[in-house]
């Protein structure tokens, strides 16, 4: 969830002023490590939702506003386009009151919500890209109100010096400008969170990395966008060029792309605190009056204000927070490479995979990461982009297999394993990671059955591809609303 911020323009002095300050902070960041000052012993989870708002139609409907006021729960809050929303889903124990209890108090916050939406005219809807969201759906109006945002969008503009350009090769292909960030609303995932001790966040870190890839493949959900049919995961390619602040001039000298997969395996949270301040000039530059070495010397916990500020305009696939809860300073991951839904029963067996895997992989005597490089980690996330659950990975021991059988045969029991080792019992693993075990059987996540039901309705009614899509996505909300898998919609 995004800092609030005021509009502003900022001068040379607040960028020089806010780098002193990043670095006091990453010095206080620094002795908190030496310290052992970080909340250890009582681990959470958290989960965000990003959401598309929609008409009676199954259209977009801009009115993120109306229905935040509507719904009038502190959960709930704006995202960058005005058919966004999104929930910040209360932290909890991985294992307390089961998934069951987890499920079902997800489910009841999102059906009220959709009830209260409901009364100003718009639906929610779960998914990567919004199907039957169009080009001129994005342009400057749909940008949020919150100032945060037109602030952002400012300065993205300023650091980049021309238009975005947007290129996508898929099945169709999309060639396009534009002259604001809001393509990047298309873009709705899920987010998970893991609270982990500083000692252990480098492990899970690098496990969240190696498996990235294979998250992406098993939960494609996003294959069209503005009526072309793209990538099996459009959003991922979307999302990397939507906020990039580089020229082609500035790409070509190597400089980083803000979307950001990373270059190396780390040994330590600093690592990755420390690259943000080497790497990257700062978008928003606002100052607060805490000194974070003060703060600390007097035994207080400091906010670190500027470096966290810092860390969210920066958007790594998995994302390092610091963060204050309960007056004690802790540590996460925030694994950010999934797409939304389809179902709420979906997303919280992609949680199950996700929370399990890294947990076996994080214990390792010998880590994957050890004897897999970096780079082949990050195409295998390219590559499940683009092919789905029809994608080729790589994986030590195994070489370059199909993504389903590398599931099967190799994660999905190391899954089962690294659940275990956090408490669930097999009664609560088993109906999780069946899901994913149908879905490797079946060959179908969001993305496949939205590209199959398009082509069913192509076949039969022949009546153009955006209603084709429109109609896709009536009835894929259709079923969400029910909550069964995904990989047991029919296509009809």
């Amino acid at each position: 969830m995004g800092r609030d911020v005021p509009a502003l323009v900022f001068t040379r002095e607040d960028r020089r002023r806010y780098r002193i300050k990043m670095q006091k902070c990453l010095d206080a960041l620094a002795q908190m490590l030496r310290d052992e000052r970080f909340e250890a012993e009582r681990p959470q989870v958290g989960l965000e939702i990003e959401l598309n708002l929609v008409d009676d139609r199954a259209e977009p409907a801009m009115r993120n506003n109306d229905v935040l006021e509507a719904i009038a729960d502190p959960a709930w809050s704006t995202e960058l386009g005005r058919f966004n929303l999104e929930i910040n889903v209360p932290p909890r124990r991985l294992t307390a009151g089961g998934p069951d209890a987890w499920e079902s108090e997800i489910r009841a916050a999102l059906n009220h919500a959709e009830e209260r939406a409901a009364t100003v005219g718009a639906h929610l809807i779960m998914t990567g890209i919004l199907p039957t969201l169009r080009q001129q759906d994005v342009g400057e109006t749909a940008l949020s109100e919150n100032p945060r945002y037109r602030l952002l969008n400012d300065q993205i503009f300023a650091a980049r010096g021309e238009d975005l350009r947007i290129e996508v090769d898929g099945v169709d292909r999309l060639r396009t400008y534009a002259d604001t960030i809001t393509p990047e609303a298309a873009c709705t995932s899920t987010q998970f969170h893991l609270q982990v001790s500083p000692e252990r966040f480098a492990d899970y870190w690098n496990a969240a990395q190696a498996i990235a890839g294979i998250q992406v493949a098993l939960a494609a959900n996003a294959p069209f966008l503005f009526d072309k049919e793209l990538w099996h995961e459009t959003r991922v390619p979307l999302f990397e060029q939507a906020t990039d602040t580089r020229p082609e001039e500035i790409k070509v000298q190597g400089v980083r792309p803000r979307v950001w997969f990373g270059e190396r395996w780390i040994t330590s949270v600093f690592d990755l605190f420390e690259e943000n301040l080497r790497y990257f000039p700062a978008l928003l530059p606002l100052c607060e009056d805490q000194d974070p070495v003060e703060t600390l010397d007097r035994g207080d916990v400091p906010e670190l204000a500027e470096l966290t500020l810092h860390n969210g305009t920066i958007y790594r696939w998995n994302r390092p927070v610091y963060a204050i809860a309960q007056d004690r300073p802790h540590v996460r991951v925030e694994n950010r490479v999934l797409p939304a839904g389809p179902t709420v029963a979906d997303t919280l067996a992609n949680g199950a995979f996700y929370y399990g895997l890294t947990r076996a992989l994080a214990e390792e005597e010998r880590p994957v990461w050890s004897r897999m490089s970096f780079s082949a980690a990050e195409d295998n996330l390219h590559t499940a982009a683009r092919h789905g659950m029809e994608a080729r990975m790589y994986w030590p021991g195994m070489g370059e297999v199909p993504a389903s059988e590398l599931v099967l045969r190799r994660l999905l029991p190391l899954a089962h394993f690294g659940l275990e080792r956090s408490g669930m019992d097999a009664a609560w693993r088993e109906p999780l990671l069946g899901i994913i075990e149908q879905r490797c059987v079946t060959g179908r996540n969001g993305a496949a059955w939205q590209k199959e039901m398009l082509h069913h309705i192509d076949a039969s009614a022949r009546c153009g591809r955006h209603e084709a899509l429109r109609r896709m996505t009536e009835a894929y909300i259709e079923y969400m609303h029910l909550n069964a898998p995904v990989h047991t919609w029919p296509v009809d």
